[in-house]
Protein backbone atom coordinates (compact mmCIF):
# COMPACT_ATOMS: atom_id res chain seq x y z
CA UNK A 1 0.00 0.00 0.00
CA UNK A 2 3.03 2.57 0.98
CA UNK A 3 4.87 2.07 -2.57
CA UNK A 4 1.21 2.77 -4.52
CA UNK A 5 0.12 5.96 -2.40
CA UNK A 6 3.86 6.78 -2.54
CA UNK A 7 3.66 6.60 -6.11
CA UNK A 8 0.09 8.46 -6.95
CA UNK A 9 1.78 11.59 -4.74
CA UNK A 10 5.10 11.47 -6.92
CA UNK A 11 2.69 11.33 -10.03
CA UNK A 12 0.46 14.17 -8.74
CA UNK A 13 3.65 16.43 -7.96
CA UNK A 14 5.63 15.35 -11.17
CA UNK A 15 1.94 16.40 -13.36
CA UNK A 16 1.58 19.40 -11.22
CA UNK A 17 5.14 20.64 -12.13
CA UNK A 18 4.37 19.87 -16.07
CA UNK A 19 1.09 21.82 -15.25
CA UNK A 20 -0.98 18.64 -16.63
CA UNK A 21 -4.68 18.60 -15.02
CA UNK A 22 -5.47 15.48 -16.41
CA UNK A 23 -2.24 13.69 -14.66
CA UNK A 24 -3.15 15.40 -11.22
CA UNK A 25 -6.18 14.51 -11.21
CA UNK A 26 -6.65 10.90 -12.56
CA UNK A 27 -6.03 9.30 -8.91
CA UNK A 28 -8.28 11.72 -7.28
CA UNK A 29 -12.12 11.11 -5.78
CA UNK A 30 -14.83 12.73 -7.44
CA UNK A 31 -15.64 14.28 -4.00
CA UNK A 32 -11.83 15.77 -3.74
CA UNK A 33 -11.31 18.05 -1.08
CA UNK A 34 -8.77 20.57 -1.37
CA UNK A 35 -7.51 23.36 0.89
CA UNK A 36 -4.76 25.77 0.80
CA UNK A 37 -3.41 27.22 4.64
CA UNK A 38 -1.31 29.50 4.28
CA UNK A 39 -0.10 31.16 8.11
CA UNK A 40 -2.47 28.94 9.46
CA UNK A 41 -5.83 30.26 7.59
CA UNK A 42 -7.39 28.72 4.86
CA UNK A 43 -7.20 30.82 1.87
CA UNK A 44 -8.59 28.34 -0.51
CA UNK A 45 -10.64 25.49 -0.25
CA UNK A 46 -12.72 23.45 -3.20
CA UNK A 47 -15.10 20.46 -3.03
CA UNK A 48 -15.70 17.75 -5.85
CA UNK A 49 -13.62 17.03 -8.81
CA UNK A 50 -15.19 19.67 -11.04
CA UNK A 51 -14.30 22.42 -8.71
CA UNK A 52 -10.65 21.42 -8.37
CA UNK A 53 -10.29 21.29 -11.79
CA UNK A 54 -11.46 25.02 -12.17
CA UNK A 55 -9.15 26.10 -9.48
CA UNK A 56 -5.97 24.21 -11.18
CA UNK A 57 -6.67 25.75 -14.80
CA UNK A 58 -6.71 29.18 -12.57
CA UNK A 59 -3.77 28.73 -11.13
CA UNK A 60 -1.77 27.56 -14.40
CA UNK A 61 -1.68 31.22 -14.84
CA UNK A 62 -0.30 32.66 -12.22
CA UNK A 63 3.15 31.34 -13.35
CA UNK A 64 5.43 30.19 -16.23
CA UNK A 65 7.49 27.77 -14.61
CA UNK A 66 6.28 25.79 -11.10
CA UNK A 67 8.36 22.84 -9.25
CA UNK A 68 7.10 21.04 -6.47
CA UNK A 69 10.66 19.20 -5.15
CA UNK A 70 9.77 16.39 -2.39
CA UNK A 71 12.59 16.65 0.44
CA UNK A 72 10.76 14.28 2.86
CA UNK A 73 7.89 11.86 3.03
CA UNK A 74 5.82 10.59 6.23
CA UNK A 75 3.49 7.55 5.83
CA UNK A 76 0.30 7.23 8.33
CA UNK A 77 -2.32 4.61 7.65
CA UNK A 78 -4.86 5.96 5.08
CA UNK A 79 -2.29 9.44 4.55
CA UNK A 80 0.94 10.69 3.11
CA UNK A 81 2.30 13.61 4.06
CA UNK A 82 5.44 15.39 2.55
CA UNK A 83 7.61 18.18 3.19
CA UNK A 84 8.29 19.83 -0.01
CA UNK A 85 10.52 22.82 -1.37
CA UNK A 86 8.53 25.05 -3.95
CA UNK A 87 9.92 27.36 -6.26
CA UNK A 88 7.77 29.29 -9.35
CA UNK A 89 8.16 32.09 -11.79
CA UNK A 90 5.61 34.51 -11.92
CA UNK A 91 3.39 35.44 -14.40
CA UNK A 92 1.10 37.76 -12.80
CA UNK A 93 2.14 40.50 -10.08
CA UNK A 94 1.24 39.73 -6.54
CA UNK A 95 -0.70 41.47 -3.83
CA UNK A 96 2.93 41.11 -1.40
CA UNK A 97 4.12 42.88 -4.06
CA UNK A 98 6.09 40.28 -6.20
CA UNK A 99 6.15 41.02 -9.99
CA UNK A 100 5.96 39.33 -13.01
CA UNK A 101 8.89 37.45 -13.53
CA UNK A 102 10.04 37.11 -10.04
CA UNK A 103 11.02 34.18 -8.29
CA UNK A 104 8.50 32.53 -5.56
CA UNK A 105 10.25 30.21 -3.23
CA UNK A 106 8.18 28.61 -0.53
CA UNK A 107 8.76 25.38 1.90
CA UNK A 108 5.48 23.88 3.40
CA UNK A 109 3.64 20.55 3.67
CA UNK A 110 1.35 18.26 1.48
CA UNK A 111 -1.25 15.89 3.53
CA UNK A 112 -2.88 13.59 1.02
CA UNK A 113 -5.24 11.53 2.47
CA UNK A 114 -6.68 7.70 0.65
CA UNK A 115 -9.83 5.92 0.18
CA UNK A 116 -9.77 2.91 -2.19
CA UNK A 117 -6.35 4.27 -3.16
CA UNK A 118 -7.49 7.18 -4.68
CA UNK A 119 -6.68 10.73 -2.95
CA UNK A 120 -10.11 12.10 -1.30
CA UNK A 121 -8.26 14.96 0.25
CA UNK A 122 -5.03 17.42 0.05
CA UNK A 123 -4.32 20.24 2.02
CA UNK A 124 -1.34 22.06 1.37
CA UNK A 125 0.34 23.98 4.22
CA UNK A 126 2.77 26.68 3.79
Amino acid sequence: MKEQQQKIVENYVNSYNRFDIDGMTKDLTENIVFENISNGNVDLRTEGITEFKKQAETAKQYSTHRKQTIESWQFLKSKVIIQIGYKAILAIDLPNGLKTGDTLELKGISEFEFEHNKIKSITDKS
